[in-house]
This record gives structure tokens, C-alpha cells and sequence, in this order.
């Protein structure tokens, strides 16, 4: 994945990373018999915190933890290596469900955890939010449990609006209206700022497609990026860019670059990932931290429709013998108590009674609190095309809002990406 919450504690986790290797010798019997359970983290502050709560599952479990804790480029390399071949020397994995997830559930590398998560009230299944819950399942069957999400919402200048006599926009009418009103009245502020990138762009022109009653696919599997609904997305979410977006706007940029341009006061609206919010309101980081506020994505003709998605989970290797303990750790891990502990540090979490508890809100402003638990209720459980190979198919579904934003005909660009994406899909099937 390529993004978000990781790249924000990546200075923070790659300091505090380590790796433990194997025990000498030890296949999945010696796991098994000595009560070793052999668990693969990647680099995140969600990690450091189950790192450092270990000792009490071990001294509760009487299980063994062996930690391998790794950056995400040596995670997708072990996991290439290690699953590909069949290795049964991993046997709780931390994945990415939305970037290879399908391909792990295809090739039969994730273990069928329907029947575990379903026999436990007390660890309660039915807490955790249905757009998470979708992303962590294949083909009817349970392969992952999540553990950190994120939502779209709308970032927005306080200051500004006041300024200009203007409410929070609850419309996607009324934000473009608000976008205009303030590049006219304050032309070297930007209305609306938003990520370009041809790929990286499109996780957050994802909640605009589903807000105008688009999809990437539909529900046949077939390409739906040249519907109407996708063709009127692809026209606002660039127009809104280039019409009222920071001048001389290129189309490279994630959300580093955008995040920046707002955080520097240059622009008073944004929508991003609810999990890089800390970027806007830290005074270090933020020349309006003050001036921050927080709301949910605005309704399009269909609703407001954001993603809400697990950035990542874990699952249990189908190839462990060691499936029952790895199965304990994971209970463990994402139980109630332990959510609740990630999200007071930072991590949102997947479970609804933790966003109902005043303490798992705690220490977050409470109007990005509030946008959450709306976008919680109405959020779609994925934020790119569901395939096996995801990096080129949002290279493909992005085409169109590059040539929105540049003013190039944004519906012949949506014709060309669907034709283009559907020749993707087909192969996929071969």
C-alpha cells in the first residue's frame, strides 16, 4: 500500500524495528509442540504497541511469541518468498487486504478463519464494521481480521469560511460553490486541493465515484469506469482541481505534496485519508493547526459515500500447523481492550464500540470524531479496483482524472480507460 498511516511513523517504527530469526531448527512440529508462535509485523505503530503488550499474552497464553517485525518492502519480498513456496516457518501474517489481499486468497496462502471468528461472542465478529469486514473477506470466507483503518473526510479552513460568510458544505454542489467563492475572493488560495497523481489519486477519487453512484466494476465484474455516474466523477473530482485548485497544479502529486499545499494555508479545502489528520493540526508540522476543521465527505447524487477500509489485518498462513495458537495471538491482538489501547495511540480501529467508547475518541478533535462515525455508517469497503494486480489497474482507471484535470475530454479519457480496464479484467480471468 502506498501510504497513509505507515509513511506517517515510518521514521518512528524504522528506529524502533528489529527482526528475531527463527529458532534453530524449528519446523511447524517443534512450533507447535514448544507452544511457539511465529508472527510477521510490518513497520507500523500499531506493531510497536502490540510489541510492547506481548509479554502479558505470553505470561496469559503460555505460548511463546518469535517477533519478525519488518519494513514494507522486505514484508512484500519475505512474503513472495516465503508463501510462494510454501513455507510453513510463518504462521500469523500482517497483509494489506485491499493491495494483496485477492492475490493471497488465490493462490490459497490465507487460512479460512470463518469458523474462529464466528465462535466467540465474547471477541464479538459482529462489532467490527461492515466496509473492513467486506476487504477481509474472499469468496464468502473470512482469510483476515482488520486492524487499522481509514476514511475520506473533508479538511477544510475554519478561518476561511468565516471570512467569507460560509457554512460547511454538506453537498458536492456546495463545496464546489465554496471552492469558487474563495479562489475569487482570495486568489492566491487555492478553493480545492486534492491529490493528482494518475495512481495515487484514485483511493480518494474513489469515495467521489461512489458518492455519484459509480463503481469501478459492476456488479457483473465488468468495467463500469465509462457509466454516467463514473463519467460525471471524473469531471468534478478534476474539475474542482482545475478550476479552483492551486495554480499551475501539477499531476504528481500524492499526499505528501497536497497535504502540504493545505497545511502551508494555501488552500481551504481538502479531502484525505482521516488517519493523516495529525499532518493538519500539529503546530510543528501545520502553519494553520488553529484553523483546522473536520467534516464528512459531502453527498453526492447518490450520498456521502466514502471508503472506509482496513490499511491492514492479519491472517493466518494456510500452510501452518500451528493455525490453533496462531488463532489465540490474533484474538488477542484485536480484542476489545487491545483496540481500544491502539486507537488511544493513534491507530484508528475497526471495531464500532471502540468509536462508541468516549475513550477510543478520547484524543481526537471531536468534529474529525464525528465525520468518522458518519463515514463509519455509510463507507464502502474499498478504495481502488478488487483485482489480483492492483498497481496496474489504477494506473488504467486513473487515466481519466489526469485528463480532467489538465482539460482534456474527461468522458473520451473514461471510454479509453474502460476499454483499457476491461482487456485487464479479462486476463485476469484467463
Amino acid at each position: 500500500m502506498k501510504r497513509r498511516a505507515v509513511m506517517k511513523y515510518a521514521a518512528v517504527a524504522a528506529a524502533l524495528s528489529f527482526g528475531l530469526t527463527a529458532c534453530s531448527g524449528s519446523g511447524s512440529d517443534d512450533a507447535k509442540e514448544s507452544g511457539v508462535v511465529r508472527v510477521t509485523l510490518a513497520n507500523h505503530v500499531w506493531t510497536e504497541g502490540i510489541k510492547a503488550a506481548i509479554p502479558e499474552f505470553e505470561q496469559s497464553s503460555g505460548l511463546k511469541v518469535e517477533l519478525t517485525q519488518l519494513g514494507e518492502d522486505q514484508l512484500s519480498d519475505q512474503y513472495n518468498v516465503k508463501l510462494n513456496a510454501g513455507s510453513d516457518e510463518i504462521d500469523v501474517m500482517m497483509y494489506r487486504p485491499l493491495q494483496e489481499g485477492k492475490a493471497f486468497a488465490k493462490n490459497g496462502y490465507l487460512a479460512d478463519l470463518t469458523e474462529k471468528v464466528s465462535s466467540d461472542s465474547g471477541w464479538d465478529w459482529k462489532d467490527y464494521q461492515e466496509g473492513p469486514v467486506k476487504a477481509t473477506t474472499a469468496d464468502g470466507k473470512v482469510v483476515g481480521v482488520p486492524i487499522i483503518t481509514e476514511r475520506e473526510v473533508l479538511y477544510y479552513r475554519k478561518d476561511l469560511l468565516k471570512a467569507a460568510g460560509l457554512e460547511v458544505p454538506k453537498t458536492m454542489e456546495e463545496l464546489e460553490a465554496a471552492a469558487k467563492a474563495i479562489k475569487e475572493s482570495t486568489p492566491d488560495t487555492a478553493g480545492f486541493v486534492a491529490r493528482t497523481g494518475k495512481s495515487t489519486a484514485v483511493t480518494q477519487f474513489s469515495s467521489f465515484l461512489y458518492s455519484f453512484g459509480g463503481d469501478f466494476t459492476d456488479s457483473s465484474g465488468k468495467s463500469a469506469v465509462n457509466s454516467d455516474a463514473a463519467k460525471q466523477a471524473y469531471a468534478y473530482y478534476g474539475g474542482l482541481i482545475k478550476n479552483y485548485g492551486p495554480a499551475n497544479v501539477s499531476t504528481d502529486m500524492s499526499w505528501p505534496e497536497a497535504m502540504a499545499i493545505f497545511t502551508q494555508g494555501k488552500a481551504a479545502f481538502y479531502t484525505e485519508a482521516d488517519s493523516l489528520y495529525k499532518n493538519a493540526t500539529d503546530p510543528a508540522k501545520s502553519k494553520v493547526a488553529d484553523e483546522v476543521g473536520f467534516a464528512p465527505l459531502p453527498a453526492g447524487p447518490a450520498g456521502s459515500k466514502p471508503y472506509n477500509i482496513p490499511s491492514w489485518g492479519l491472517a493466518v498462513n494456510e500452510a501452518s500447523s500451528n493455525q490453533d495458537n496462531a488463532w489465540k495471538f490474533i484474538q488477542w491482538a484485536t480484542s476489545k481492550e487491545r483496540t481500544l489501547a491502539a486507537q488511544k495511540a493513534g491507530v484508528p480501529g475497526p471495531r464500532a464500540s471502540v468509536w462508541a467508547n468516549p475513550e477510543g475518541t478520547s484524543t481526537y478533535p471531536k468534529d474529525l470524531a464525528d465525520a468518522i462515525a458518519v463515514s463509519a455508517k455509510n463507507g464502502v469497503g474499498h478504495d481502488r479496483p478488487e483485482v489480483v494486480t492492483v498497481g496496474k489497474a489504477r494506473e488504467i482507471v486513473g487515466e481519466p482524472i489526469v485528463a480532467s484535470i489538465t482539460g482534456a475530454d474527461a468522458s473520451a479519457a473514461a471510454d479509453s480507460a474502460h476499454d483499457a480496464f476491461q482487456k485487464f479484467l479479462d486476463s485476469e480471468e484467463k
